[in-house]
């Protein structure tokens, strides 16, 4: 699949390459964390047994995997040593590699039919939220398609500004209407103004206010509604993005907008800053909602669209 997996076309060596590397590298803190403790937990121990269970236990919730998601791990575990009698504990990494497998999915690629594909970003401030919309139309570029971004985020100047610099610097149009501008007006405008453009993809940014504020979750469906008026079944995709490295507050995170909103994807950010990876495994299964995308790194091209199997493989590499 090519870098997004999203329209068929097939993905370079030399970039296969790259992506690897970059996914081990930003799971490195990760990896290093949860299979080091993993290692002295079951040291001199020939089977899994409760301690070792319960070792286990507090290691996947400290990784911030959450508390639901590490109990069904641990059931599942639990259930195939009663079933086999006899399990080592030189399985162990088998056995969780193959039920974090389970428990996570891989995102649905995007309709190539369906034109302006909208995409409506929502997520908390600080979370990289404007950033990965600039990687993301850098990447759909790249694939040779065209791209709108629209700044609906009008409750902070610094926001428009942020979403402009990143639209000169991929080389895309940007629809504004400065700060205090009605967020819905904007969307409406950047729908029209992309379909008129015969654009082949949306991006929309909204307000970044603290994810409790009553009043952001309205406008969030205000702005739904309108972009409606232009394209009935926009926004096609409701993408929340979350910073890894928050931990349990990335899960409330996404506890609060999908309450509150009908989030279809996730993009999870800053992974190569945090040892924290695991919360990937928690929302992803707690939510039943796919992560899309990756970000591993500051770079341009340091966001990846999500792949179960890589990234299981990048977590459980070397051990």
């Amino acid at each position: 699949m090519a870098f997004f997996g999203l329209f068929g076309k097939k993905k370079e060596a030399a970039q296969e390459v790259a992506e690897k590397q970059a996914l081990d590298a930003g799971l490195e803190r990760s990896r290093s964390g949860l299979f080091g403790r993993l290692t002295r937990a079951i040291a001199g121990k020939s089977t899994i047994d409760d301690e070792v269970l319960d070792e286990l236990e507090e290691i996947l919730v400290s990784s911030d995997v959450g508390v639901e998601t590490t109990l069904r791990i641990i059931q599942r575990i639990q259930e195939r040593v009663k079933r086999d009698k006899y399990v080592g504990t030189g399985e162990l990494n088998a056995l969780l590699r193959a039920e974090i497998a389970t428990l996570m999915k891989d995102p649905a690629p995007i309709d190539p039919a369906i034109k302006p594909y909208v995409i409506m970003v929502v997520g908390v401030n600080g979370v990289g939220k404007t950033t990965t919309i600039g990687k993301l139309a850098h990447a759909f570029k790249k694939e040779g398609r065209s791209v709108v971004l629209g700044a609906a985020d009008t409750f902070r100047a610094a926001a428009v500004d942020q979403l402009r610099i990143w639209s000169e610097r991929v080389g895309v149009p940007l629809v504004q209407q400065g700060m205090n501008a009605d967020p819905a007006a904007v969307a409406y405008d950047t729908v029209e103004s992309a379909k008129a453009r015969g654009a082949d993809v949306v991006i929309i940014d909204t307000a970044g206010r603290l994810h409790n504020k009553i009043g952001l979750m309205n406008e969030l469906t205000k702005v739904r509604n309108v972009m409606r008026k232009v394209i009935p079944d926009a926004p096609h995709e409701v993408l929340l993005v979350l910073d890894a490295s928050t931990g349990q507050n990335a899960i409330e995170q996404a506890r609060q907008f999908t309450a509150a909103t009908d989030v279809t994807a996730l993009a999870l950010t800053k992974l190569d800053g945090t040892a924290k990876g695991g919360v990937a495994i928690g929302i992803s299964d707690q939510f039943s909602i796919p992560i899309k995308y990756l970000g591993v790194g500051e770079g341009i091209d340091h966001l990846q669209v999500f792949d179960k199997a890589a990234f299981v493989e990048a977590l459980f590499r070397g051990n």
